[in-house]
């Protein structure tokens, strides 16, 4: 029998950031049918296809790009209204304008302490600057401050970075390695070994990362990134200890059992988290594996409500309608 499912990387394009993305989305839009109607919408169809994969609650998030702090305001407005209409199957992650830190700092506390957000979700780089730098240290303190997570999420290359994507071969494939194909994981895991590099999780111990698509590459490197990290500086903890204390993975988009079975080798039970990565991915997609999970006996009925639900609601203090 299918646990309850929370998803926490679930996204929507919110009609205050109007045109400024297309470009950006304009292949997927083309690849995936009705994505678009999809993104843009917080209500019918959005809880229609949530039934379709027997999600619970959704955990949703604007899609990736980076929008200004008055857009970002506007989105957050948008998706808390959203919200309001479905207080029982939906509940928000934050967009953040993080070009700008101290604008971070505050649409963060805004949106968590007025609008009952249970985190955000952040680009993995604005333009190639990564978010270990000083100046974000008002934005990390406000996670910490507030108790609650921050998801680092993929986005693309800055044209600075498309060259290390190029080569001989076809356009396409240069895009998909500088985005879902390879690129964006590497990002994202690249940023969180950084953020560890430059202190911040000394400097803000209670910290809590999530990251997605199965850890963006950090549990199959692990053993090698805790060998090797000793040479980063004179951190307070281990390597190990901050990826069992301060991180969180999920599966978002990842329907495959093998990498499951490295995962629930190293990484803490209680820091893996099932997610879809709707509508980029389907949610009926997801449900199939969670039934190929239940089926493999690599898990407890315990620990597949853990991954399911459980990790979610203590994680985010959140409740999956039973």
């Amino acid at each position: 029998m299918v646990p309850p499912l929370i998803t926490l990387e679930e996204h929507f394009f919110s009609t205050a950031v109007g045109s400024a993305l297309d470009d950006k989305y304009a292949e997927q839009f083309k690849a995936i049918p009705g994505l678009q109607e999809q993104l843009t919408d917080l209500e019918n169809r959005r809880l229609a296809d949530m039934e379709k994969g027997q999600v619970s609650l959704q955990v949703v998030s604007h899609a990736p790009g980076a929008p200004g702090p008055k857009e970002c305001m506007a989105a957050n407005d948008q998706l808390a209204d959203a919200i309001k209409r479905n207080p029982s199957r939906f509940a928000g992650f934050a967009v953040l304008p993080v070009a700008e830190p101290e604008e971070c700092a505050k649409e963060l506390e805004r949106t968590v302490k007025e609008k009952g957000f249970v985190g955000a979700l952040i680009d993995c780089h604005f333009n190639g600057r990564y978010f270990d730098g000083d100046e974000y240290d008002v934005m990390w303190r406000m996670f910490e401050a507030l108790d609650v997570p921050c998801y680092i999420h993929p986005t693309w290359p800055s044209d600075d970075m498309l060259p290390r994507y190029t080569g001989n071969f076809t356009a396409g494939a240069a895009r998909s390695l500088g985005a879902s194909g390879w690129g964006w994981h590497n990002e994202v895991g690249l940023h969180v070994l950084r953020l560890y590099a430059s202190g911040k999780f000394d400097k803000f111990p209670t910290l809590k990362i999530i990251i997605g698509h199965f850890g963006e590459m950090i549990p199959f490197m692990l053993q090698r990134i805790e060998k090797l990290s000793v040479r980063w500086g004179d951190q307070k903890r281990k390597w190990r200890q901050v990826y069992d204390e301060n991180i969180w993975i999920t599966t978002s988009g990842c329907w495959s059992l093998d990498p499951m079975r490295c995962i629930l080798s190293n990484t803490r039970i209680d820091h893996i988290l099932y997610s879809v990565d709707y509508p980029f991915e389907k949610n009926e997609n997801g449900l199939k594996w969670v039934k190929e999970l239940e089926e493999s006996g690599l898990v407890s009925e315990e620990q597949m409500n853990m991954i399911a639900y459980k990790n979610s609601e203590n994680l985010l203090r959140v409740h999956a309608p039973r």
